[in-house]
């Protein structure tokens, strides 16, 4: 069987590519896309203690601006896109005018038109969106697909705690259903759901209890659960939830587990093109599915990698590829160039670190930080930390000082300095200077410095590598492949 494939980039480049995605070669799309909601999507890990950490790590920001690349954006779909789509853009341009909406409009219009033709026949799309959006991309999809492929405006709900005073609170999410032709798969009994328990108290009354399709007493009653209607209440990730990553726009995986049973079989390949902490890949995994996930940072790339492997075992690297990441020094000098914070990121990702984030104001030469236990006693064991310093430029002697200011300041265990460029004799001197951090499994240097080059050939910082060692990023379950962990909830009729 052919691997799963993880893609890092820009999914529009990546979905044109027909190397990569040939016409017609995808059974279930899932779509998560961003909207502006006028808030930046900071990823809140928390400490070890529980709270909030102050680093803030930003996977993206949230703001679909009308500049010239809208703009450019827009001129391409309504000139060379299909005559629909081309129709409903410049209606939308009519009413909204050259607005952040129309900026978000046209940036998703195009990804849907390839996600159409990469649609198999017998194929499903799931858009998930807000309400603030889910009109306009309605329409959008109306156009692209086709009104009669239009299968179910599906509502998420579920509860949270609210003030609002003016209006009612919106707990609810919605997902576009729509089909690429007259056939499609929908296991439906593969998400049936218990009746609830009024309509089973009804059918044991026996054959002269009315009920609806005109049919009488248990009779009406599947002994498998009925099937769910087209709204879903599903309780929302809460922060103390096992599965929960800390990743903003995180869904239950109850949620994608309900789709990808429903519209896909065994063997069928996912895709998710804004795959983010790679919930809808973590459940086709689970379920069987051959999946594609692709996403434009290497933090979500790193969370996916961290996530399957916590809950799938360190060999399900064998089983997918990660495409659009430096392979080589060469690789990686043109990522440092094109998106120096990505680099950053992906640098970190190589050791399981994580970024600090981009703070306003000086980083305070903290760019990464992993977290360890080093105690016999795991309930007992106090949280050490290796500070991090990534360097895609000219390094000297300078900065290795500069670190253990920071070490020394941060009260932390071990500083490394990631650099580009190979260290001087001046800078191995300068670190071995600062002595070692003894832990119960041996002696380790407080300052190391690693190369890029050292990295991509499996070069690993020197900190106790014992089992669970690292706790930097929160441990994804362990997942059951032959086991549902998500028990059928039981819903009103």
């Amino acid at each position: 069987m052919a691997k799963n494939l993880l893609y890092y980039g820009d999914n529009l480049e990546i979905l044109r590519n027909r190397d990569y995605f040939k016409d017609e070669s995808v059974d279930l799309i899932y779509l998560d896309p961003p909207f502006k909601s006028n808030q930046d999507y900071n990823v809140l890990f928390k400490e070890q203690n529980g709270s909030r950490s102050a680093a803030q790590i930003k996977a993206f920001k949230d703001t679909w601006r009308w500049d010239q690349a809208a703009a450019a954006t827009y001129q391409e779909v309504v000139e060379h896109g299909p005559q629909q789509v081309s129709q409903v853009m410049r209606a939308f341009r009519t009413f909204l005018g050259e607005s952040d909406v129309l900026a978000y409009l046209s940036m998703m219009a195009p990804r849907i038109v390839e996600l159409c033709r990469v649609l198999k026949a017998t194929g499903s799309i799931y858009l998930h969106c807000d309400p603030t959006a889910s009109h306009y991309l309605k329409l959008l999809m109306d156009a692209v697909f086709g009104p009669r492929r239009f299968c179910n405006e599906i509502i998420w709900c579920y509860t949270r705690p609210s003030n609002v005073l003016k209006r009612f609170p919106r707990v609810h999410h919605v997902l576009l259903f729509y089909t690429k032709a007259d056939e499609w798969t929908f296991n439906r009994d593969s998400v049936r759901i218990p009746y609830h328990p009024e309509s089973e108290a009804r059918s044991l009354r026996g054959p002269g209890t009315k009920s609806v399709m005109g049919l009488k007493g248990k009779d009406r009653l599947h002994p498998k659960g009925k099937i769910p209607e087209d709204w879903w209440v599903i309780p929302e990730l809460q922060g103390n939830a096992a599965e929960r990553l800390g990743y903003p726009t995180q869904k239950p995986e109850a949620l994608l587990e309900r789709i990808i049973k429903a519209s896909s079989k065994e063997g069928d390949i996912i895709l998710d093109p804004f795959c983010g902490c790679g919930t809808a890949i973590a459940v086709a995994h689970r379920l069987n599915r051959r999946w594609i996930g692709i996403d434009i940072t290497h933090l979500a790339v790193g969370l996916i990698k961290h996530r399957l492997q916590d809950a799938f075992g360190e060999k399900v690297s064998e089983y997918y590829k990660v495409i659009g990441e430096p392979t080589d020094l060469t690789g990686a000098k043109q990522l440092a160039g094109d998106d120096p914070f990505q680099f950053e990121c992906w640098a970190l990702g190589l050791i399981g670190a994580r970024s600090a984030g981009k703070q306003k104001g000086a980083d305070r030469g903290i760019d990464g930080r992993l977290y360890f236990h080093d105690e016999a006693d795991t309930k007992k064991a106090k949280t050490k930390q290796i500070i991090l310093s990534v360097k895609s430029g000219h390094v000297s002697v300078a900065h290795v000082r500069d670190l253990w200011g920071v070490v020394e300041r941060e009260k932390a265990q071990i500083g490394v300095l990631v650099s580009m460029e190979k260290p001087t004799k001046a800078m191995r001197t300068e670190a071995a200077s600062a002595g070692f951090y003894k832990s119960p499994w041996g002696n380790h240097p407080t300052l190391q410095i690693l190369t890029i080059e050292e990295l991509l050939k499996g070069k690993k910082i020197d900190y106790p590598h014992t089992a669970g060692a690292n706790v930097t990023f929160k441990k994804a379950p362990k997942a059951n492949r032959k086991k549902n962990p998500h028990p059928e909830l039981n819903y009103p009729d």
